[in-house]
């Protein structure tokens, strides 16, 4: 279970802490196990000052604060805080990745058997999508719908989300697409073969936390010689 670290301090010399945190991510550079430093400041008491350091679990924690580095870096924090700094240990009983969640939920709906899902509670009414097998960028709700058909009437498929990346308002997918080929696409009859196709799509999101924008790339040449599209040209 994930860890995390709360640590509250007042200081009015944050700029003079910055840079020790600097020295600090720099010493322990390969020997440090915190994963992720994310440091606040009170919109209502600028000396209020809160960081938030998340580890793999406790036991890194501790490995963490045990480092000659880490204490060097406490002392001087020390030194440049009003009061002693607290610290409180937090296990994390509750961790949503919002974004993350979304793109599953995704490419979960496009391989819905029957009818595909209006995908209005997903994707933004001005959804914008580019795909290199289309010439031009898919623009509008109903025109990803009419493209995600289009796939859905040529394979019944299912997509493997192999990793997720999320950072801000950005989430990136690694994918593996399993599909068979049951009816026509892009002017190639239906062949009933088995194909395999891997990809990547980052997507952008919206203030309302749909998402607004897609980029997908994906291997369209294999996908082609795995349909047999290919054949003549090989000869």
């Amino acid at each position: 279970m994930t860890f995390v670290q709360l640590i509250e301090c007042r200081t009015s010399r944050l700029d003079e802490m910055n840079r020790l945190m600097d020295d600090w991510v720099a010493g322990t550079k390969g020997k440090r196990t915190a994963t992720h430093a994310l440091v606040g400041k009170d919109r209502s008491d600028a000396a209020h000052i809160v960081e938030v350091v998340e580890f793999p679990s406790y036991e890194e924690a501790m490995r963490n604060s045990n480092l000659p580095e880490t204490d060097k870096i406490f002392q001087g924090m020390v030194a440049l805080c009003d009061e002693m700094p607290t610290f409180i240990d937090l296990d994390v009983v509750r961790d949503e990745r919002l974004a993350e969640d979304t793109v599953r939920r995704f490419f979960a709906a496009l391989e819905t058997r029957g009818e595909l899902p209006p995908l209005n509670d997903l994707l933004d009414e001005d959804i914008h999508s580019h795909d290199p097998v289309n010439p031009q960028d898919t623009i509008g709700l109903d025109n990803a719908r009419s493209e995600f058909r289009m796939w859905r009437g040529g394979f019944d498929f299912a997509f493997r989300v192999d990793d997720v990346l999320a950072q801000g308002d950005r989430a990136c997918v690694r994918w593996t697409w399993n599909a068979t080929h049951k009816g026509e696409f892009l002017g190639i009859p239906a062949t009933g073969r088995d194909v395999v196709m891997t990809g990547m799509t980052l997507f952008r999101f919206a203030d309302n936390g749909k998402i607004a924008e897609m980029w997908w790339q994906h291997d369209q040449l294999g996908l082609m010689q795995q349909l047999g599209a290919l054949d003549e040209l090989e000869q």
